[in-house]
């Protein structure tokens, strides 16, 4: 295939992520298909794209009528066999377990067209865990998003049984729905932005797991200095704590060091309570109106 011959893009995982990357195809013109394992998640999804449809008009991305079309492209399947027939390009958000993300690409393998190349959005593992797993590891790289709300970067991460008309195909289609593409040379843990990231979680979750300060002040440090709006604890409540600690748990198994295993403990809390960032209303903060975003909190007056 070349990038203009990709029409139909198959998101399996309907998360926040799959939600995010379906609506930025469908928005630019392809026809999405939402695959996960229950029709309860599916609906929990077509509702809260609908909501991010509406973020999108909000901020002045999209018109009414476009993210109105955007919405009507999208469907929603349970039916693996069904989801994949007529794919071209599969992009996967299942949680970061490798053996998990190997099994899900073996039984699409059997079910997508051969033409169908297949890309994860892992944020933390390297395509090579299980790229063989996929049964078309020629056909196989990382293509990972970020917050599409905020930033059109992305990251193409082959592993060396990739073929380069595989990367050249994705970076063609990231440049067909306007994303910046970072070609890495290599496999890297957390590609490039996240590799740093990920550095920084790790900092601020040992600070607070280890009660050197509280979670606000450690955001407030990173903000004051840094002059951003918003600090690690708030990046970690945006891309979900469920999330956060899956990854943070995985590599703590991994590691086996006891700051690693303290930081996933200090996280599981919060899952455990249902505190799972933006998403769920609560986190480290209270959404829609976090205290780390109103004027004051940096000067110490908002708690």
């Amino acid at each position: 295939m070349k990038p203009e011959d990709i029409r139909n893009i198959l998101m399996i995982g309907a998360g926040n992520m799959g939600q995010q990357i379906g609506f930025l195809c469908a928005m630019n013109g392809f026809n999405v298909i939402m695959y996960d394992v229950g029709k309860e998640e599916l609906k929990r999804a077509e509702n809260r794209m609908t909501k991010l449809a509406a973020q999108f008009v909000a901020s002045s991305h999209l018109t009414r009528e476009k993210a109105d079309t955007a919405l009507r492209r999208i469907q929603y399947i349970p039916d693996a066999a069904e989801a994949a027939h007529e794919a071209d390009l599969v992009s996967e958000s299942v949680p970061e377990d490798p053996a998990l993300k190997g099994r899900v690409f073996a039984q699409f393998n059997k079910l997508c067209p051969y033409r169908t190349v297949f890309t994860t959005n892992t944020s933390t593992l390297i395509p090579s865990m299980f790229a063989e797993a996929t049964g078309r590891p020629d056909r196989f790289a990382a293509f990972h998003f970020h917050d599409v709300r905020v930033t059109n970067v992305v990251d193409i991460m082959p592993h060396p049984g990739t073929s380069p008309e595989t990367t050249a195909l994705i970076q063609g289609f990231a440049e067909r729905i306007g994303q910046i593409a970072i070609v890495l040379k290599k496999e890297n843990f957390g590609y490039v932005f996240n590799a740093m990231l990920m550095d920084l979680f790790k900092a601020a979750q040992t600070l607070a797991a280890n009660q050197v300060a509280a979670v606000e002040d450690i955001d407030r440090s990173w903000m004051g200095v840094m002059h951003t709006l918003i600090g690690p604890f708030g990046i970690m409540d945006s891309i979900g704590l469920d999330t956060v600690w899956k990854v943070t748990d995985y590599w703590a198994n991994q590691l086996k060091t006891q700051q690693a295993l303290t930081n996933a403990a200090f996280l599981k809390q919060y899952v455990e309570r249902g505190d799972l960032g933006v998403k769920s209303g609560r986190g480290f903060y209270t959404y829609p109106n976090p205290a780390f975003a109103k004027a004051d909190f940096v000067q110490g007056k908002i708690k």
